[in-house]
């Protein structure tokens, strides 16, 4: 009896062999990710289904430890509530994510990874699984920990500095010099003669520059009363010298740590200086408010605003986001031209 034997066709050898690439190229990419990433799969409810051993070493935790579980297993208790709710909100709708996270290894020991999730669709596009893929920036973090604290520290020098020189003009030269203004005045009130007179105006005129410095430097109603009377007396001035209306709502009563209230009278002096300068307006807001946790700070004109994008390493915006991140503050800034300019401050508070 004959057989009739087919010989595969030259279809089905090439499709077998772009098969082989195929898988082949798979594994390369796995190979290359596993080696350079931490790497974690989750399912929809966020239960761990995969972990390389990147993931293993740096969480200390054995595979068998961690599939089946969620990632609350290396939860630090560093990151609020709504930064996850934000996270999941994003990855449940189907976009990546992207952030820098600290995470707790099974020995207590800390941890930080950059962090991109990337969520799997089904066909009627739902995230059915995620895709963790971390690197480890522990060492970068440190590094950046370490800077803040120093500029926290190069801040607060800076700030006694100024408080230093405040007193001493306020109290030193300034005393003198009216101490000096009454002498001339005695000698006004019994001989009349131009050059008292020319004295008088000057001393008045010097007077008045040294509180201007003095008030500059650091105002004594700050450290003394607080922070509302030293923004209302600072607005007081400010609309006195430069005929720019300001209207101040503020809901605070009671005193904060002399970081916080420092820091808000400096991004407020800050962001009112610049509204002169360049926001063409003669009117502004200053707006301060209290909840639970946090103090939120709000300075608003109507002027020309400008472009972030080419003013965002300007000395200014970068001194006073320095400012609020040394009290574990963020700052924010909405503007674009000819649309005004709305600069928030928000400040964690216990």
């Amino acid at each position: 009896m004959d057989w009739d034997i087919q010989q595969p066709s030259n279809k089905m050898v090439d499709l077998e062999s772009e098969l082989k690439k195929s898988m082949q190229a798979l594994i390369n990419l796995k190979f290359a990710l596993d080696e350079s990433s931490i790497v974690a799969i989750t399912d929809s409810q966020g239960k761990i289904t995969y972990v390389n051993e990147q993931f293993c070493l740096i969480s200390k935790f054995s595979r068998e430890e961690l599939i089946g579980k969620d990632h609350q297993i290396i939860n630090s208790g560093y990151h609020s509530r709504e930064f996850f709710k934000e996270m999941w909100r994003t990855i449940g709708l189907g976009k990546v994510w992207k952030g820098e996270i600290r995470n707790k290894a099974k020995d207590g020991s800390y941890y930080w990874v950059d962090t991109t999730i990337v969520p799997f669709l089904n066909e009627k596009e739902r995230p059915y699984q995620y895709l963790a893929i971390r690197y480890e920036i522990s060492e970068r973090k440190r590094v950046e920990e370490e800077l803040q604290k120093m500029m926290t520290r190069i801040i607060d020098v800076q700030e006694e500095e100024r408080k230093r020189l405040s007193r001493n003009l306020h109290d030193g030269i300034g005393q003198n010099l009216y101490s000096h203004l009454i002498t001339i005045n005695r000698l006004l009130s019994k001989l009349e003669h131009p050059l008292l007179k020319q004295m008088q105006d000057e001393a008045t005129q010097l007077i008045e520059e040294i509180r201007e410095i003095s008030w500059e430097l650091r105002p004594s109603v700050l450290d003394d009363l607080g922070l509302v009377p030293a923004i209302r007396s600072f607005l007081t001035r400010f609309s006195d010298h430069y005929t720019i209306d300001v209207y101040f709502d503020c809901v605070l009563n009671r005193r904060l740590d002399i970081g916080i209230e420092l820091t808000i009278y400096r991004i407020i002096q800050e962001s009112l200086t610049n509204i002169r300068k360049y926001a063409e307006v003669k009117e502004a807001t200053v707006t301060i408010r209290e909840t639970d946790d946090v103090i939120r700070v709000m300075i608003e004109d109507k002027g020309i605003g400008f472009d972030r994008k080419k003013h965002s390493s300007g000395v200014g915006l970068f001194s006073m986001d320095e400012r609020v991140r040394s009290v574990g503050g963020e700052l924010f800034i909405y503007t674009s031209p000819g649309k005004g300019t709305k600069i928030i401050l928000e400040i964690p508070i216990a």
